[in-house]
This record gives structure tokens, C-alpha cells and sequence, in this order.
């Protein structure tokens, strides 16, 4: 036996010997990541964006709750930067209880991909958490019913990035009747994060001609995304 292997036999006794005395550091446990509790948000905040969730699915604040088929309270990454506000759940989220899973949900994942992002990297909800009979505009009531929900999904994921989804995403969260024509492609800050207005997916389907904007306005939420600082 060489000097090396007889070096490698005593280590590896050794170490037979004395490994239940071995003691390893403990691993240091992630550091809470700091939310932006948005104005109007529910006081306390919930736990989790799970428990809050489960806690209002039975909501009945405003007259919604009776002529829905499912609560849609949102999908994606709990922990994502980039957050999507649409307007209402259509009649495939109604029924299926996960937003954007219509055409326009399909419209959106490809326009995702398209600046090589996924559902994955995003979470996506509605300022309204019920269908509106018809696919109706929501009513003021109803998204004042609904508004510390939103704020308060909103707070608990804590993103960089909100994009609202339409005339109705923007007006509840920035506050402004300006029409989209005006509105769509700027980013406005909004209580420590940034807001970019787009169309609807729906409005493309309609007018597919315009979806030249909306491909532009993603490669902005691209370039957004890509010079964020890292958590």
C-alpha cells in the first residue's frame, strides 16, 4: 500500500469514528421578503395568497355572487414581478375558475412566449373576481366590492411590474378616465411599482391589425423586466 492510500484509509476511518460528532452549521433560512402593502388593502394583511383566496371564494359582497358559476380569484406565481390586472372573468373562466383561459388567454400566453416568457414567470387576476351577467361592463359597485381584494392579492405578491389589461385595469388602478389610445405603451409608477398600459388581449382579436402595439408594448414589459435589480 502506498504512503497516499494508507493517508486515505486513516482519514476514512477516522471519519467513520467521529462523523456522529461532526457538527455542520445550520443553513441560514431565506430573509422574509419585504412587501408593499398597497393603500386599501385588507388590515391585517392574510397569511398567504393561498389562505386569502380560500377565505373569499364564497364572497357575496355585491350581486355577483349569485349569478356566478366559480369564484376566479387569480393564477400564476405567488412570488412574481410581474403582475397582469384584467377586467372580468369571461365565460370560460366563469366555468373553469382560472382566468385568461379563453381566446384572449391564449392570445396572451402567445404574446408572452413571444418575449420568452410563461404563465410561470407571471401571475395574472381581474379588478372584478366575478363574471358580469353578459360579459357586461363591471358596474362601480361591484369593483368597489372587489377593490381591497385586488389590493390586498396585490400586496401579498408585491411585484415590480403591474400591466393592466384594458381601459377598466387602468382606470382602477391609476385612477385616470383618459382614453387607451392615450394611455397604452406609457408606465406610470404606482405606490413603489411600475405600471404599464396595454389593450385587452380581446381588443386584438378584434382588431388584429393593432396587435403590432401590443407586441411592442410587450417588448417594453421585456426590457422591464430585464433591468430589474435582482431580489
Amino acid at each position: 500500500m502506498t504512503e497516499r492510500a494508507r493517508k486515505i484509509r486513516s482519514y476514512l476511518e477516522n471519519l467513520n469514528i467521529f462523523e456522529d460528532e461532526i457538527c455542520l452549521p445550520p443553513v441560514p433560512e431565506p430573509e422574509p421578503r419585504e412587501l408593499r402593502v398597497l393603500h386599501g388593502s385588507i388590515d391585517p394583511l392574510p397569511v398567504n395568497l393561498e389562505s386569502f383566496g380560500k377565505s373569499i371564494s364564497s364572497c357575496q359582497k355585491c350581486p355577483l355572487g349569485k349569478t356566478r358559476t366559480k369564484f376566479v380569484f387569480g393564477d400564476g406565481n405567488p412570488e412574481a414581478r410581474i403582475v397582469f390586472v384584467g377586467e372580468a372573468p369571461g365565460g370560460e373562466e366563469d366555468r373553469t375558475g382560472i382566468p385568461f383561459v379563453g381566446r384572449a388567454g391564449k392570445l396572451l400566453d402567445e404574446m408572452l412566449s413571444e418575449v420568452g416568457l410563461t404563465r410561470q414567470h407571471v401571475y395574472i387576476c381581474n379588478t372584478l373576481k366575478c363574471r358580469p351577467p353578459n360579459n357586461r361592463d363591471p358596474e362601480e359597485s361591484e369593483k368597489a366590492a372587489c377593490r381591497p381584494y385586488l389590493r390586498t392579492q396585490l400586496s401579498l405578491i408585491s411585484p415590480d411590474i403591474i400591466v393592466c389589461l384594458g381601459r377598466h385595469a387602468a382606470s382602477e388602478l391609476l385612477g385616470t378616465d383618459e382614453a387607451m389610445g392615450r394611455l397604452r405603451g406609457r408606465v406610470f409608477p404606482y405606490e413603489g411599482m411600475q405600471a404599464l398600459v396595454t389593450y385587452h388581449p380581446a381588443y386584438y382579436l378584434r382588431n388584429m391589425t393593432q396587435r403590432v402595439h401590443g407586441e411592442s408594448d410587450f417588448q417594453q414589459l421585456r426590457k422591464l423586466f430585464d433591468e430589474l435589480p435582482p431580489r
